[in-house]
């Protein structure tokens, strides 16, 4: 079971900084061996290798955590910039933005974050970014297990966590490993599973908007458009929703192929929920961390701007189970 931010914040997570590099970097990395005619070179972004060692996994999330805990005490995004992208970025430096807005002398509720019992899956891939995952649990958020993925576009970057999920550890799928223990990643635009990596976004936008087949019910798919139409019949206030697709450079998804055949698939999506009051009401007064993300004044209306990261197992065939979410409100606009 997962906790979805929503308007709230989740105590331990950061957020929105803006997207990180987004053009892959061709940096070589090789491996030299002497043959009796000299020295062959390996390019890692030809040949297939395992994204990092399982060290240096165990170091990065070590590095995570220790920057987060800087960061959420101060609420100073600058502090774990360099350790966090795409879709935990966006939603976390809007968390630490809003904070500071309402605590300009740090997080008086801070709790460092601590991460234990961490498990490493590492796909052997070729080309950039390399990338795997860290399954850990926490001192917050329950029994649930914290999925971070953490990705790099070069071997001289420090791996950053771009996809941060909470999910229940029996809907954790086994994966696929090689005889030495190394996963692997599901290309995408495999067509091997009921929906490629590549258009999961985009089907799960359209699903929201549309629902239909390809989505099993959960509190992520149904429930949530439930959720939605009951929101939008409320006397006095109009909402509507957009939904939209992310997957272009730090916000594409990320797969890893399980034992089944399927794959496990992270993914982002953007959201916008704009509430309209008829006249002579008024919009909802919203809470003191929205405030500090809205720009203008809010008269008739509140357009509020969402980003959101998902995991998702997408079987060889069937409906599409979405397992945890993390939302966090990036920015508002009241007019």
């Amino acid at each position: 079971m997962s906790r979805d931010l929503g308007l709230r914040r989740l105590h331990g997570l950061r957020g929105p900084r803006g997207p990180r590099r987004t053009a892959l970097i061709a940096a070589s990395m090789t491996a030299l061996s002497l043959t009796a005619s000299g020295c062959v070179v390996v390019h890692g972004e030809r040949e297939v290798l395992p994204a990092t060692t399982r060290a240096e996994a165990a170091k990065a999330l070590e590095e995570f955590t220790a920057a987060y805990n800087k960061a959420d005490k101060a609420y100073d995004s600058s502090l774990d910039a360099d350790r966090t992208t795409g879709a935990l970025a966006d939603i976390d430096s809007a968390r630490l933005k809003a904070g500071k807005v309402n605590h300009p002398d740090g997080n008086p509720g801070h709790a460092p974050l601590k991460l234990t019992d961490a498990k490493f899956t590492i796909p052997a891939k070729a080309g950039w970014p390399r990338w795997f995952l860290a399954d850990a649990a926490a001192n917050k958020g329950g029994d649930v297990r914290w999925l971070l993925v953490f990705t790099r576009d070069a071997l001289d970057d420090p791996f950053e966590v771009a996809y941060l999920t909470l999910v229940s550890p029996d809907d954790i799928p086994k994966f696929k490993t090689d005889k030495d223990g190394w996963a692997e990643a599901v290309p995408a635009n495999s067509s091997d599973v009921a929906v490629a990596p590549g258009e999961l976004s985009q089907k799960y936008a359209t699903y929201l908007k549309d629902g239909g087949a390809g989505f099993a019910d959960g509190p992520h798919t149904s429930a949530w458009r439930d959720s939605r139409k009951q929101k939008s019949v409320r006397p006095g206030l109009a909402t509507q929703y957009i939904d939209e697709p992310m997957v272009n450079g730090d916000y594409a998804p990320l797969a890893l192929r399980t034992a089944d055949g399927g794959a496990l698939v992270f993914y982002t999506t953007r959201h916008f929920e704009k509430q309209t009051a008829a006249a002579g009401a008024t919009v909802p007064t919203p809470n003191e961390d929205v405030l500090a993300l809205t720009s203008g004044e809010i008269r008739q209306s509140l357009t509020m701007e969402f980003v959101s990261n998902e995991v998702a197992l997408d079987p060889a065939d069937g409906p599409v189970q979405v397992l945890g979410r993390i939302q966090g409100l990036t920015s508002a606009k009241g007019e």
